[in-house]
C-alpha cells in the first residue's frame, strides 16, 4: 500500500558503510490496495501456470492438489484481479516471472498480511506461491513469518496460546492424557479462550478474573471504548509488569491488583528467547540493582497454582529455570537442547538448519498442500477509503518518538495518496478527521507514496477506527483495516483558497 522509506534505504550502525551510506533492501516495489495480497498474489501465480515455470518434479513428488489449484485460479479473471489487488496485469505478471526465474526465494511476511478477516488465506497464497518452485526445506529457501517480539515465537511454542499445547500440539483428549501423564495431574482438554475472547467474555459479564502479565488490552486491541468497558466489568482484575500501563487504571468493578515483575536479565539462572528463525537463546542474569518486590512471571504463576489447587502442591514445584528448561526438553521433544543452554553465546536452532528438509512435510501423505485460495470480499464502499494501521517509532505500543525518523510521519499523520489529497483541496499538514460507524480519528494529512484510494494511520492511536468484532476465522486474530469517510477540518470560508 505503502512504499516504504525503509525498504529503499535502511541503515544498520553496526556496519560501518551501511551507517554512512545506508543499505538498500529493495529492487522492485509493487503498490496494492489494502487487503489485496490474495488477488496480487493469485495473478502472480496465474502467471507462473499459464508460462509453465513450475518447478515439475518437486511439485509430481512432493505435493498434492495442483489440478484443482489450476482450475481455480485459471477462473479468475485479470479484471477481478486487478480491481482487487490493485495493481496492474503486467505488474502481477512482472512479479511472477520473478517468481518462475528465481533458483532460490525466501518469502517473508508479517502483520500487514495476517491481520485481516482473511489472513489465513493470505498465507495460504503465499505459501502455494512458493510451493510452485519448492522454495521450502532447501538452502537460501523459506517460508518465513517475522513474530512481532521475542517473547511471542517462545512463548506460544511453550502453550502460552488458548488454542494449542506445548510444541504446538491440538488441545484434544490424547494429547491432555500424555501431558498429565508427564505432569501426574489431569490436564483438561477444553479449547481456551483467545485475547478478544476475553474481552468479549469480560464485557458481557462472564470472566471473574483476569490476570494479566504484560501488555496492554487497552491500546492493543480494537475499538478501545468497547475494551474499556469490558476491563472495568472483571471484578478482580491482577496486571503483573515492569512498567505502568493504561489499562491498569481502568476503574475496576471491585479490585485491581499491580504485581511488579522482573525483566528478563533479572531472573536467576537466566531465561531464553526463540527467535523467527527458530534459535532457542540463552539471556543470563544480568547482575545489578533490584527493584522490590519484582519477581519473575513463572514463580507467580506456580505459586497461584498452589494456592488455587493445594491438592497439587507437591507436584507443583520447580527448582528454577534450569529445571524448567530440563522440563521442556522431555515435554516438548523439539525443543530437545535447551537443556544444554547455561551461558551467553549458547543456543540450538530448533527443527535442524531447515523445516521440512528434503521435502519431508509433517502431512499425513508426506507431501505439501496446494490449496485453492478464492478472493475475499473486499470492496471501499463510495466515498470512501481503506485504512490499514502502521507501526512508527514505538516497542509494541509504546511509543519512543513522536515522529518516525525513516518516514517522516507524526503519530496524528494520515499518509495520503498525493492525487487523492489534491481532488478534495487538501494539502501536506492539513487537519482531518476519519470517520466511521466505530469512531473518529483526528489528524494531519502526509502526502506519501500510498496506493490512491487507501491511507495509513498509526497504531494504537488508529484503534479507535477498527470495529471490535472483525477477526480471522481460525486464528482469531483482529482486522487492524477499516473503511472511513475522509472530513476536512477547515474553517468557515476557507475551502475555495485550499482548492486554488
Amino acid at each position: 500500500t505503502y512504499r516504504e522509506p525503509g525498504m529503499e534505504r535502511y541503515w544498520i550502525p553496526s556496519v560501518p558503510e551501511s551507517a554512512l551510506f545506508g543499505t538498500k533492501l529493495a529492487d522492485d516495489t509493487f503498490l496494492i490496495n489494502t487487503g489485496g495480497d490474495a488477488a496480487f498474489l493469485n495473478g502472480a501465480l496465474k502467471h507462473i501456470l499459464e508460462r509453465d515455470l513450475l518447478d515439475h518434479d518437486f511439485v509430481a513428488k512432493h505435493t498434492t492438489g495442483l489440478d484443482e489449484l489450476r482450475g481455480a485460479v485459471a477462473d479468475l479473471a485479470w479484471q477481478t484481479l486487478e480491481e482487487q489487488a490493485g495493481g496492474s496485469e503486467a505488474e502481477m505478471r512482472a512479479f511472477g516471472q520473478m517468481v518462475g526465474e528465481a533458483k532460490t526465494a525466501v518469502f517473508v511476511w508479517s502483520m500487514g498480511a495476517t491481520q485481516h478477516t482473511f489472513g489465513e488465506d493470505n498465507v495460504r497464497a503465499i505459501i502455494n506461491l512458493g510451493l510452485t518452485r519448492g522454495f521450502v526445506g532447501r538452502d537460501r529457501c523459506g517460508l518465513m513469518p517475522i513474530r512481532g517480539h521475542s517473547g511471542v515465537q517462545g512463548g506460544a511454542e511453550m502453550g502460552a496460546y488458548a488454542t494449542a499445547f506445548p510444541g504446538g500440539l491440538p488441545i484434544n483428549p490424547e494429547n491432555a492424557a500424555a501431558l498429565g501423564d508427564a505432569w501426574g495431574f489431569p490436564v483438561s482438554a477444553q479449547v481456551g479462550r483467545t485475547a478478544p475472547e476475553m474481552i468479549d467474555a469480560a464485557h458481557a459479564g462472564e470472566l471473574d478474573v483476569l490476570f494479566s502479565t504484560g501488555g496492554n488490552f487497552l491500546e492493543a486491541l480494537p475499538d478501545p471504548p468497547y475494551v474499556d468497558a469490558a476491563l472495568g466489568r472483571v471484578p478482580l482484575r491482577v496486571h503483573q509488569d515492569i512498567v505502568l500501563s493504561s489499562q491498569m487504571l481502568v476503574e475496576p468493578a471491585e479490585t485491581v491488583v499491580l504485581l511488579p515483575a522482573t525483566t528478563r536479565y533479572e531472573v536467576p539462572g537466566g531465561v531464553t528467547q526463540t527467535s523467527t528463525e527458530r534459535r532457542i537463546m540463552f539471556s543470563p542474569e544480568i547482575d545489578g540493582r533490584r527493584i522490590g518486590e519484582a519477581r519473575p512471571e513463572w514463580e507467580v504463576y506456580l505459586d497461584l497454582a498452589r494456592r488455587v489447587r493445594p491438592e497439587l502442591r507437591d507436584r507443583l514445584t520447580v527448582a528454577g529455570t534450569q529445571a524448567l528448561r530440563e522440563e521442556i526438553a522431555k515435554v516438548v521433544p523439539m525443543y530437545d537442547g535447551i537443556q544444554t543452554l547455561r551461558q551467553t553465546g549458547d543456543e540450538v536452532q530448533y527443527g535442524g538448519p531447515h523445516l521440512c528438509a528434503g521435502w519431508n512435510f509433517p502431512t499425513a501423505d508426506g507431501k505439501a498442500h496446494f490449496i485453492p485460495v478464492p478472493l475475499p470480499a473486499v470492496e471501499v464502499p463510495a466515498g470512501m477509503f481503506a485504512v490499514a494501521t502502521r507501526r512508527g517509532k514505538q516497542f509494541n505500543t509504546m511509543v519512543q518518538a513522536e515522529r518516525d525518523a525513516i518516514t517522516g510521519a507524526g503519530r496524528d499523520a494520515v499518509l495520503m495518496n498525493p492525487e487523492d489529497a489534491a481532488a478534495m483541496g487538501l494539502r501536506d499538514g492539513d487537519p482531518i478527521t476519519l470517520r466511521n460507524e466505530t469512531g473518529a480519528f483526528a489528524g494531519r494529512v502526509f502526502l506519501a507514496p500510498v496506493k490512491s484510494r487507501n491511507l495509513q494511520v498509526h497504531w494504537p492511536e488508529g484503534n479507535v477506527l477498527l470495529a471490535h468484532g472483525r477477526r480471522s476465522p481460525a486464528s482469531d486474530v483482529p482486522d487492524y483495516n477499516a473503511f472511513v469517510q475522509v472530513e476536512p477540518n477547515r474553517p468557515a470560508g476557507t475551502a475555495a483558497e485550499a482548492a486554488d
